[in-house]
C-alpha cells in the first residue's frame, strides 16, 4: 500500500514555498505522494514541489480535461514530469460545476460532451507522449503536425 498527501493549495497553502516545504517534509516523513486540487481560482505551485522533493510522486488529484487544451497540458505535464525525474501522476476527469467554476467560465456544462472531450482528450494526451509528430482531426480538438515536448 503507498500513501499519498493531498493539499488544497488555498489559503494558507496558496504560497508555493510553503507547499514545497510541506512536500519535502512529507517526503522525508516516508510518503509516497503528494498531491494538489486543480482549479482555476488559484495558483498551482506544483512546480515548486517537483524542485523541492526526490522521491515522492506528484500532479494533481483530477484535472478536468475537458477544460484544458490537451497538447498545452501534455506539453507542461511533459516538463513537469522531466523536472521531478518522472514522478509525474495526472489524474484525469471530466470536472464538474459545483462551484460554479465552469458556468462562470462559459465552459461546457453537458457532462456527456466533457466526458468525449475527455475522451479524445486522452487520445491526444497519449500520442503526445509517445515523442511522435500528432495529427488529430476530431469532434472537439484538432491538432495538426505537433510534437510535443518538454
Amino acid at each position: 500500500m503507498r500513501r499519498g498527501l493531498f493539499l488544497p493549495v488555498f489559503d494558507e497553502l496558496s504560497d508555493p514555498a510553503l507547499v514545497a516545504t510541506i512536500a519535502a517534509l512529507a517526503e522525508e516523513g516516508g510518503w509516497d505522494g503528494v498531491f494538489v486540487w486543480d482549479h482555476i481560482a488559484y495558483r498551482a505551485p506544483v512546480r515548486a514541489v517537483a524542485c523541492a522533493t526526490e522521491r515522492v510522486r506528484l500532479g494533481p488529484m483530477v484535472t478536468p480535461l475537458p477544460r484544458r487544451r490537451p497538447v498545452k497540458l501534455a506539453r507542461e505535464g511533459a516538463t513537469l514530469d522531466l523536472l521531478s525525474a518522472g514522478r509525474l501522476v495526472l489524474g484525469v476527469g471530466i470536472g464538474g460545476d459545483g462551484s460554479g467554476e465552469l458556468s462562470a467560465t462559459g465552459e461546457e456544462l453537458e457532462d456527456r460532451v466533457r466526458g468525449a472531450m475527455l475522451d479524445e482528450g486522452l487520445e491526444i494526451l497519449r500520442a503526445a507522449w509517445t515523442g511522435a509528430r500528432v495529427d488529430h482531426h476530431g469532434e472537439h480538438y484538432v491538432v495538426d503536425g505537433l510534437t510535443v515536448l518538454p
